[in-house]
């Protein structure tokens, strides 16, 4: 584990960071703990904190309460306090403040090891629930939820001036695949377009069924280019079932943030023009509009909204 280790004495850092890469952790070590909630804050690498309750500028428990804050239900953060003050006060205090466990200061090497064995398992199984809550099981892309969530931070991270565009991809044509060929041509058929849709820098999801999406932090023209690009690779690659070759085409709609737009309404932009390009006859890219008026088009051609899981 990467772990930040947030002690004033020099000592106390040089002796536990000692035994710590005995084992094999990585140890960024902090005098300052100002800087080490600045560090934690930006290195999503991070899955440990071992906190002092004796700092100079705050307190131990202050430090847990905030190191607990940059936690989220993607990054978990597992704190340990370290205090010379071994008393049920404030083993309560900082378990209280955000602090998964407590160990006593300077800490016997042993005890260090078994309790961060725990934080591993902790850490591990953390990380197991969050894939199976956000990756799809058949495509390994993000699920309907996991791209929301991922959308909104991109969104909420580039603000009102970043490009930002969605591209929605639905297979044509896919409810005769599985009628023709089967459930199981119709999954194969599922993973190689998601295959298919895969693209550096972008998030990319299964909303359901056989619809996907992208987020790329691109302009129109250019997410229209990449657009065509993932048609014409989809339709170079039949696919292999046990009933022959099958060649598989979508329709996709490309829709460019504006800038007050939610996820919900990038996405619709790109779902009004997908819709443009199934009625136009499928196997094409079709843009959004600038003055598309999304509620009047999703009204006109009853559009079921891709809205996120809360």
């Amino acid at each position: 584990m990467r772990i930040a280790l947030v002690d004033p004495s020099r000592t106390t850092r040089l002796i536990v960071t000692r035994l710590l890469e005995e084992r094999g952790h990585e140890v960024v070590p902090f005098a300052d703990e100002r800087e080490a909630l600045k560090r934690i804050k930006l290195d999503l690498a991070i899955e440990a904190v071992i906190v002092s309750a004796e700092l100079t500028h705050m307190c131990g428990i202050e430090v847990c309460w905030e190191a607990r804050l940059l936690a989220t239900h993607r990054r978990p953060i597992y704190v340990l306090m370290m205090s010379s003050n071994y008393d049920q006060r404030t083993l309560v205090e900082a378990l209280d403040s955000g602090a998964d466990d407590f160990i006593g200061k300077p800490p016997l090497a042993e005890e260090l090891y078994a309790r961060l064995r725990v934080a591993e398992r902790l850490i591990s199984l953390q990380h197991e629930l969050i894939r199976l809550a956000t990756i799809d099981p058949l495509t390994g892309l993000c699920n309907r939820r996991g791209f929301f969530e991922q959308a909104t931070e991109i969104r909420e991270r580039r603000g009102l001036g970043g490009k930002l565009s969605a591209i929605l991809l639905d297979i044509d044509n896919f409810k005769n695949i599985n009628d023709s060929h089967g459930h199981d041509a119709g999954d194969e058929a599922i993973r190689a377009c998601a295959e298919a849709a895969r693209v550096d820098g972008a998030i990319a999801g299964r909303l359901g069924g056989d619809e996907f999406a992208l987020l790329v932090e691109r302009p129109l023209p250019e997410s229209i280019e990449i657009a065509e690009d993932l048609r014409r690779r989809l339709a170079s690659r039949p696919v292999e079932t046990r009933k022959g070759l099958i060649t598989l085409t979508w329709s996709i709609g490309v829709g460019e943030a504006q800038p007050h737009d939610s996820v919900d309404q990038i996405l619709a932009r790109a779902d009004a023009a997908l819709y443009s390009a199934k009625e136009a006859g499928r196997n094409r890219v079709t843009s959004a509009t600038p003055g598309l008026r999304i509620e009047q088009t999703i009204a006109q051609h009853g559009i079921a909204r891709a809205t996120a899981i809360s």
